[in-house]
C-alpha cells in the first residue's frame, strides 16, 4: 500500500481474504480502526453463491474466493489451481457445489526445501531447464522441480477429473502460474486476477 500511495480518500469500503491471522488482524485495525471505512471479510455467514460440501471450517478463504470466481465466469465443472505459495486444487460442480479439493507444496516452498533440508544442495531459482536429464547439481534440480511439479498438478487434475467429471474445465490463477501454466497443457484457461474477481463477485452478493 505504501508504495501505490493508497490512501483512505482512494477507498469507499473493503473486502478482504485472508488466511494469515496476523496480517488479519492488522487490516482489521487499518479499516475497522485507523480508517474507519466498511469491510467485508469473507469467511463464515457471509454469501458466496455455493454451497459448500467439503468441511466448511476446514476451508480457506482464498479456495472459496477462487471458487465463486470460476463458477460465475465459466459455470459448469470446474477443477481450480492456484500456483500460490501452497498450490491449491478445488473441484467445483455445475450445480456450484465446492466439493473440496488437494493441497500441495508450492513450487518456490519446494526450492527452499532441497536447499534447507539437504546437506549440498544449492539454493536455486525456479527456471524452465532445457532438458530433463541434468549434467550438473543445478541442471539436475531445476529439471526434477520443474518437470516434476508439472507432473505433480497433471496427476492430481486427472484424478480429480476421474472422481466427480471428466468434462472438468480447468481454470488457473496465482503468482507462480504466470510462469509455469503455460507450460502446463492441461490447463484450459488462466486468469491471474480470478482471485480479485471473486472479491468483487462476493463484494457485490453481500451488497456492500
Amino acid at each position: 500500500m505504501v508504495e501505490k500511495r493508497i490512501t483512505k480518500r482512494a477507498l469507499k469500503r473493503a473486502v478482504i481474504s485472508c488466511v494469515v491471522p496476523p496480517v488479519l488482524d492488522a487490516l482489521r485495525q487499518l479499516f475497522g480502526g485507523l480508517w474507519d471505512i466498511p469491510y467485508l471479510i469473507v469467511g463464515p455467514g457471509v454469501r458466496t453463491g455455493l454451497s459448500i460440501r467439503a468441511e466448511a471450517k476446514e476451508v480457506g478463504a482464498d479456495r472459496i474466493v477462487n471458487a465463486v470466481a470460476a463458477a460465475t465466469l465459466y459455470g459448469g465443472n470446474l477443477i481450480i489451481v492456484d500456483f500460490g505459495t501452497a498450490t491449491t486444487f478445488c473441484a467445483v460442480t455445475a450445480k456450484r457445489e465446492y466439493l473440496g479439493g488437494a493441497i500441495a507444496p508450492g513450487i518456490g516452498i519446494s526450492c527452499e526445501a532441497l536447499y534447507e533440508k539437504t546437506a549440498k544442495l544449492p539454493r536455486i531459482d525456479v527456471e524452465v531447464p532445457e532438458r530433463c536429464i541434468g549434467r550438473n547439481t543445478v541442471e539436475a534440480m531445476h529439471a526434477g522441480v520443474f518437470f516434476g511439479y508439472i507432473g505433480l498438478a497433471r496427476e492430481i487434475v486427472q484424478r480429480m477429473k476421474r472422481e466427480f467429471a471428466e468434462d472438468a474445465r480447468v481454470i488457473g490463477t496465482g503468482g507462480w502460474g504466470m510462469f509455469i501454466a503455460r507450460h502446463c497443457d492441461f490447463i484450459d484457461i488462466f486468469n491471474p486476477v480470478l482471485t480479485l474477481e471473486g472479491l468483487r463477485i462476493i463484494h457485490e452478493l453481500n451488497g456492500s
